[in-house]
């Protein structure tokens, strides 16, 4: 008995410490509801076809919960005019800025080019020029303590250490055009 006991205790202690350092990917947004966001500001969100739209607003769909230390993965597209982002670690998740929270920007024509698509603004120039109109991209961001990176269809486009925000939850924003979201899913560090 006791040495069943112990081996169930040491694979009970090998799983829970493999789940502890990879940490498990949660979807937050499937194309099917919105249940892990609560909404802010006007935009006119709407889910379809698997797909959460905006064309007019502003607003943000703001996660109920808060995260520190994470990689999330978002599935966006925008038109030519889409101005958008994920913020993360935001301050209040009522009033949602570019100074209360990390923006990974998503603004190909923004007019300061150092904000623009794959920066983040504020604190990270972007790395390459990618742009995003007019087709599906996936962004891949790791919030680890100060270190902040940003992927944009697997190429770096920016990092930076800031310890400003250590954690808060995410926002994902409509600003201009058309803005769709069809996956978001994360896991924490």
């Amino acid at each position: 008995m006791n040495k069943l006991l112990t081996i169930a205790l040491m694979t009970f202690g090998v799983s829970f410490v493999g789940q502890a350092q990879t940490g498990d990917w949660v979807t937050l947004f499937d194309g099917k509801h919105l249940n892990a966001f609560n909404q802010v500001g006007t935009a006119n969100w709407t889910l379809a076809n698997g797909i959460v739209e905006a064309t007019k607003g502003p607003g943000f769909l703001v996660t109920k919960e808060t995260y520190s230390n994470f990689e999330i993965r978002v599935e966006f597209w925008v038109d030519e005019s889409g101005n958008s982002g994920v913020y993360m670690r935001c301050q209040d998740a009522a009033k949602i800025t570019d100074t209360t929270c990390y923006e990974a920007n998503v603004f190909d024509k923004r007019p300061d080019q150092s904000g623009r698509t794959g920066a983040i603004v504020h604190v990270a120039k972007p790395l390459a020029i990618v742009d995003a109109a007019n087709k599906w991209n996936t962004y891949e961001i790791t919030a680890k303590g100060p270190q902040l990176i940003v992927r944009l269809n697997g190429t770096l486009t920016a990092q930076a250490e800031d310890a400003k925000f250590t954690s808060g939850p995410i926002a994902l924003q409509y600003a201009a055009g058309t803005v769709r979201f069809r996956r978001v899913q994360i896991r924490r560090l």
